[in-house]
Order: C-alpha cells, then structure tokens, then sequence
C-alpha cells in the first residue's frame, strides 16, 4: 500500500497499491495530467450489476484477449459521430469507409444489403462464391459499368439472357457471336460454285442462333437442321 490520506474529497493514495479483495468506490480518478494505471496478473474485469447484483455489463481485459458483454457496444469520435455499433439485432459501421485488408477479402455467410459496392481507384473489383450461387437482387434495377474498361461474364455451362415483360438491348457499334453453328442445306437446295461468305443470322423456335448461307431470301427454314 502506498502512501494513503483521508481528505474532504476521500481516500488519497500515493503510489503502488495492491488490493487482494474487491474495491469498492464511486470514482476512482488520477491526479490532474496523470494516468491512471491498472495492472493485474490475470485479468481487470469491470462489472456494472443492478440493485439485484444482477450483472448487466461487463468488460474484461486479460492474457486471452478483450471481452465486452452488454446490451449494446458503441465507438463514437471525439466530435460524438457513430462509428460503430453492435447489437442482437444488427452491426452498423457509421464511418466514411469500411477497408477489408485481409488478402480473401470479406466472407458473408447470408445475404448482403447495401446502395454501393465499389473498389479501391485502380483496384480490380470481385465478387465470387467458391462453390455456390452470386445473386443480386433489386426491384429498380441493376446497373453494371465500367466507365474506362471491359466486363466479362464467363460461366461453365449456360449464360441465360431474361426479360419477362421488357427487352434485351444489344447497343454498340459492333456486335461479335463468336462460334455460332452453321446450318446445311439439303443437296436440292444447296446451289454449286464458290463458297458463300455471307451469312444470315437464323432463330430457332427454342432461342438457339445459327448461321446459313445468305441467299436472294431467307434460307432458315432450308438450313434449319440445327434446331433438330
């Protein structure tokens, strides 16, 4: 035990005191410019109970780590902004910007809710799920673009274009389909010579788009052996 005092205020102790059974006080304070230290060889826990010694908060700092449990869990600034909060309903980040280091990004178990997704400038923007679905949902609508370079939608089996009550646009000066199967017309119907180098661009009734030798009229219907 320190040096210890009674004054008008109460207990004064001046320097290392150590305490082997619960201190109880309604302030505990350091001088004027002075900090106060606390130290233990096991843990500090700090324990707020009500007039049932119920316990309500708790906060514990030890060799294992930090431990808050309570109600509600807020950081606030200097100026009294929210930058975060934590509750059995929801977390909220208030500050400007969330910045995930860790080099496999961030990890969602269930669904995301947010206005804007967006990478860092220069930074390549990913969304993935390893070994199930991505969906996005939105009821006005979704917007993908890249203002100064390409988009890529790549997939193992099936890329399914649908418009229930609209359109699908395809607007640009230059529209490539790569790899599109080309129809054969019958030994009737096919005409001798050279080899045609303009196509025409058929519709089968299931949606599937092959090509067939252009002629003075459609020839889909006669090269239409690959919707069969």
């Amino acid at each position: 035990m320190g040096k210890l005092r009674i004054t008008e205020k109460g207990l004064k102790v001046e320097g290392a005191s150590e305490f082997l059974e619960p201190l109880y006080a309604k302030e505990i304070q350091s001088k004027p410019g002075r900090p106060l230290f606390l130290q233990s060889s096991r843990n500090v826990s700090v324990n707020i109970v009500n007039s049932k010694n119920q316990l309500l908060t708790q906060l514990v700092t030890g060799s294992s780590g930090f431990k808050a449990k309570g109600k509600l869990f807020e950081v606030k600034s200097t100026s009294g902004k929210l930058l975060f909060s934590a509750d059995e309903q929801e977390v909220v980040v208030g500050a400007e910007r969330l910045r995930v280091m860790g080099a496999e990004g961030a990890v969602f178990s269930k669904s995301v809710e947010t206005p804007h997704v967006r990478a860092e400038p220069f930074k390549e923007l990913r969304l993935e799920s390893p070994t199930r679905s991505l969906l996005m949902e939105a009821p006005k609508g979704i917007q993908i673009l890249a203002e100064a370079g390409d988009i890529q939608a790549i997939c193992r089996n099936e890329l399914r274009l649908e418009s229930k009550d609209g359109e699908i646009s395809l607007d640009a000066r230059r529209i490539r389909l790569m790899r599109l199967p080309e129809g054969k017309a019958s030994t009737s119907s096919s005409s001798s010579g050279n080899r045609q180098t303009v196509y025409e661009v058929c519709v089968c009734p299931n949606g599937r788009l092959f090509l067939s030798q252009a002629g003075t009229g459609s020839t889909c219907q006669i090269s239409n052996n690959v919707c069969l």
